[in-house]
């Protein structure tokens, strides 16, 4: 999704670093850009629901019309919409590839999937929107393998710190499995996800 505004800009209107390049400039200046930026403001609670549900489509890089369909979706299943919402959300291809380790950011997730350079249960997969299902298991595409990005991701250049446990990968072959559906204390989101849901039911 192209978004016009810098990302270091936008992390610091949402208050949350999109990429770890953005990590140091938001830690310089830690506060909202522009010429009133430093001013306390007293939000609206509508204006907090509003951050909240920008903050979600934000780090998933998604559009709002895709947003709304995974909340409609998470509103019809069993259990808590808000947990529903994430998990439907951390399934999508793009979000799996970052976690395991094969990119960097989100942005480069997209454009790599996109780019047809990955394969779900053998089969090639172009769409990020993809849901994965448990069990699944993706790998990078064999003519693809020889890329620096994916040199950079087998040495681990991008691996986080603790992989979520339902992520399983093996960074040196270039594969990753779902292990399981992702639980909302283990996906490494920074959202109020009940603030999402009562944007969207209001």
């Amino acid at each position: 999704m192209n978004q016009s505004r810098p990302k270091a800009k936008r992390s610091r209107a949402l208050g949350i670093a999109l990429t770890p390049k953005c990590t140091r400039y938001f830690e310089r200046r830690p506060f909202p850009p522009g010429q009133h930026g430093r001013r306390r403001r007293t939000e609206s609670d509508y204006q907090q629901r509003l951050l909240e549900k920008q903050r979600l489509r934000a780090q998933y890089n998604i559009r709002e019309a895709q947003l709304k369909r995974a909340f409609a979706e998470a509103a019809r299943r069993d259990g808590k919409t808000g947990d529903n919402l994430v998990s439907l959300l951390e399934r999508r291809l793009d979000a799996f590839v970052m976690r395991a380790g094969f990119a960097r950011t989100i942005y480069q997730a997209r454009q790599q999937v996109v780019h047809r350079h990955f394969l779900v249960n053998g089969r090639r997969v172009d769409k990020p929107s993809y849901r994965l299902k448990a069990g699944d298991v993706v790998e990078v595409a064999p003519r693809s393998r020889t890329k620096p990005p994916f040199q950079l991701a087998a040495a681990g250049a991008w691996a986080a710190e603790k992989t979520p446990g339902y992520v399983s990968a093996r960074l040196p072959e270039l594969i990753a499995r779902l292990e399981d559906l992702p639980r909302r204390s283990d996906i490494p989101v920074i959202c109020d996800e009940q603030l999402v849901v009562e944007f969207y039911s209001r």
